[in-house]
């Protein structure tokens, strides 16, 4: 969680190489970072909480806002680590009660959100990799460094480290994390 400007300087860095990108982003194209940076700072605006930045807080809002629906993100704030890296556009849709940790990959039509009748909401570790169309629902853990194979759905927890989960429901495939 961003708690200060530091913080919020180090999410931006992380963010930035995990999405390979130098510099600043480009007034045309880059919308995926330009999401992320003003999901940042909107995060860092919340958490620090300063009435004289209220200003500050409902501009970076409303655009981060404006940019989630123009792209089809639904990602609420605080709910991933740094190191953020959305593949794409498409649509993203995020559960306010998730917790994801750093060095997360979302591709396109991803779901991540709690069951009908559950009361806790997916908390997925550190280097997970999400493919197009996973589906993770449930008051459910994923250990690190897991890979989520495309059109998964994961409806149960997974406490080894290192694997690859893949199908309807999802089942472990591999014991190796490989790239």
């Amino acid at each position: 969680m961003i708690k200060g400007f530091n913080d919020l300087i180090y999410y931006l860095k992380c963010d930035r190489v995990a999405l390979n990108k130098s510099g600043f982003p480009r007034f045309f194209g880059d919308e995926v970072w330009k999401f992320q940076v003003l999901l940042r700072f909107t995060e860092f605006f919340i958490n620090v909480n300063r009435w004289y930045l209220k200003p500050f807080e409902f501009f970076f809002r409303y655009f981060k806002y404006s940019l989630g629906v123009k792209l089809g993100f639904s990602i609420p704030n605080n709910t991933f680590g740094p190191g953020l890296r959305i593949a794409h556009y498409g649509f993203i849709v995020v559960n306010s009660e998730c917790r994801i940790g750093s060095n997360c990959t979302v591709h396109a039509g991803v779901n991540i959100g709690k069951n009908l009748n559950s009361i806790g909401a997916p908390k997925l570790g550190n280097n997970i990799y999400i493919g197009p169309g996973v589906k993770i629902f449930g008051d459910i853990e994923l250990a690190d460094y897991i890979k989520i194979g495309a059109n998964s759905v994961v409806n149960r927890s997974f406490n080894e480290s290192g694997v690859t989960i893949v199908g309807i429901p999802a089942r472990k495939l591999a014991s190796k994390y490989s790239n």
